[in-house]
């Protein structure tokens, strides 16, 4: 693993993201890609779950993150009844790339143009750690439920039915 001095540019812009916010976990490059959670899980040592998948939907036409752990996959109409939205689709690769300046498989939950509206999922707070992207789909940090909540602004849902 890479350490944050060595890091890709939109790493360092997560990894001063975190710094500025009081995240005491520092970004790392792994060797292999974690652009999937299982990929990740594999690559970190973890459960699938523990990986917090950033997941870029538009809602009734704006943004919005969704930070689901690796071993759910969300349900669009059951989110959106909870949120009170209309919709809520899944972002194209440009439509995420405009709203957090990453790449698909490597979206981090800060360190975007403006701060997106955000959910976290609640079954996040199972792990006493969980890894989210970094910036890149090789790059991530460790963190804790709370701190993400924290970090993101988030509010806390269930993202299955």
């Amino acid at each position: 693993m890479t350490t944050t001095n060595s890091l890709p540019a939109r790493s360092l812009i997560v990894a001063q993201a975190l710094a500025d916010a009081g995240v005491e976990g520092e970004v790392v490059e792994l060797p292999d890609s974690a652009r999937t959670a299982a990929e990740a899980a594999a690559a970190l040592g973890c459960q699938v779950g523990q990986i917090a998948n950033s997941l870029v939907f538009w809602a009734d036409a704006t943004p919005l993150l969704v930070m689901t752990s690796g071993r759910h996959r969300v349900d669009t109409t059951a989110l959106a009844r909870r949120l009170g939205r209309t919709t809520l689709e899944r972002a194209t690769p440009e439509q995420v790339r405009l709203a957090t300046g990453q790449a698909i498989g490597g979206v981090a939950p800060v360190g975007h143009p403006t701060p997106l509206e955000t959910v976290v999922d609640e079954s996040l707070a199972e792990y006493a750690r969980v890894w989210a992207a970094g910036g890149t789909p090789h790059t991530v940090f460790p963190t804790t439920f709370d701190e993400l909540v924290r970090l993101t602004g988030g509010s806390v849902h269930p993202v299955t039915s």
